[in-house]
């Protein structure tokens, strides 16, 4: 039997009480406080996926893959739909109510919206928000797609000025309406912010809050110039690699108004805070510096930036992406999408990290999902089209991987080539479940479920 209830709600009557909070599980940690929370066994993942040249249609789409064990289509692709052409398919992330799930392109800046509700086995393309980079007065590049209280707040990669790195958070309605934008500070427009060190470079990439601090956090990577070229050409050029987000920025979550200006040099990439009554901080990983950060509230209630662990070995360039904040915040997964490895720190002392793990999950890896009960890991293998790598020394180049977790290793349970099945390159990963919308699990003697194909 899965439980729901509203993380925000059961976050706030604990702190009050003084306890601390019952652990949203797995996954649910590196998404929206705001959002429902579910215990229990995923019926499905949702995987957002770049279209390939030459890979079946070739073009972006939203795959669902049955996870449930109980289902006779366990391991297998149920469902597929095509978007149209590539849009460097990317991030996703469900509405608060978790009916709809937002999935956006980083080259287009079009914003796909998929009913997930009526059939969680087959999502239907609700809404194609089309005109982003006009509504956001000139953001392009839709990053996060983070739920918010009925609204959609979404972070920008991006410009249409230049196409570099200067950017802003653009809130819209769970409808699709537009409501706001908020530019990033920088040296000549802080916007109110305190620029503690060297930088207010005005970029963006992730963003995350903590309401009970009412505090927002964002992170920095680069721009549409930079991560739509060739990454060998890109690493070749010096100007190029001059142009990477190295700040993160604390803001007022109420007013959306920037309040601090930290540095963190390097691109910092994924945030994920800690769920803990009393853990006032969040992680971050850089992609350039191959470090983690631990960005934290001090006993005198400013917020501060601390590089507290490498990630393997930076000469090499292991090039850090996801990461994921276990539910009792103890534990961290980092991918390294260069070297296709995943790591494990312990966090329990959030100063100390201490690589406890790391496993090969294939010739490259990006995003890593936990499930809600953490016995099972997800691993995808896209970063961006024009960075993948395009031959295998006999690692898998794309694919969707699960692996059981006992607390000391990771099994492998099951896996899909996307390439092989026609589907292209997968990138985010989203759960997905019956029982959240009032609807029962069908059994495995309807037609729709027991059919073979």
């Amino acid at each position: 039997m899965r439980r729901f209830f509203s993380g925000a709600l059961c976050a706030v009557l604990l702190a009050a009480a003084g306890l601390a909070p019952v652990p949203a599980q797995g996954d649910e940690t590196c998404m929206s406080p705001y959002m429902a929370k579910i215990v229990g066994q995923e019926d499905f993942v949702y995987i957002w996926t770049l279209g390939m040249e030459g890979v079946g249609d070739g073009q972006d789409k939203l795959v669902t893959v049955a996870v449930n064990p109980e289902s006779p289509k366990f391991g297998q692709v149920v469902h597929s739909l095509s978007v149209g052409g590539r849009n460097e398919a990317h991030h996703s992330g469900f509405t608060d109510d978790r009916r709809f799930l937002w999935a956006s392109g980083l080259d287009t800046s079009k914003i796909f919206i998929f009913d997930v509700h009526t059939d969680p086995a087959e999502p239907r393309l609700h809404k194609t928000i089309d005109d982003f980079v006009e509504q956001s007065g000139g953001v392009v590049g839709p990053h996060t797609n983070y739920a918010l209280p009925g609204r959609m707040l979404l972070s920008g990669l991006s410009n249409n000025r230049d196409h570099g790195g200067r950017t802003a958070l653009v809130e819209y309605t769970n409808a699709g309406d537009h409501v706001a934008t908020y530019w990033m500070p920088t040296d000549d427009e802080l916007g109110g912010a305190q620029k503690t060190g060297q930088f207010a470079d005005g970029y963006g990439y992730d963003v995350r809050v903590l309401p009970r601090r009412n505090v927002m956090i964002t992170s920095s990577f680069t721009g549409w110039n930079n991560y739509m070229m060739n990454l060998g050409a890109m690493m070749a050029d010096p100007e190029a690699m001059k142009r990477f987000g190295n700040t993160v920025v604390v803001w007022d979550l109420h007013s959306r108004t920037p309040k601090k200006v930290l540095d963190v040099p390097g691109a910092p990439l994924e945030i994920r805070c800690a769920w803990g009554s009393r853990s006032n901080y969040c992680f971050t990983s850089t992609a350039l510096t191959s470090k983690i950060w631990l960005i934290y509230e001090d006993e005198a209630g400013e917020w501060q930036a601390e590089a507290v662990a490498d990630i393997g070995d930076a000469s090499k360039i292991p090039l850090p992406v996801d990461i994921s904040i276990s539910a009792d915040d103890d534990l961290l997964w980092v991918n390294t999408w260069n070297d296709g490895l995943v790591r494990m720190y312990d966090i329990s002392n959030p100063r100390a990290p201490e690589q406890v793990f790391e496993q090969q999950i294939g010739e490259q890896v990006n995003m890593v999902s936990q499930s809600w009960d953490g016995k099972r890991v997800y691993f995808t293998s896209s970063l961006l089209a024009n960075w993948d790598k395009q031959e295998s020394t006999g690692g898998d180049l794309q694919y969707f991987k699960l692996y059981d977790w006992d607390g000391e290793r990771l099994t492998p349970n099951f896996h899909i080539d996307f390439i092989a099945a026609g589907l292209g390159a997968p990138h985010q990963m989203r759960f997905g479940a019956y029982g959240l919308y009032g609807k029962r699990a069908p059994s495995v003697l309807d037609p729709k479920v027991a059919d073979s194909d």
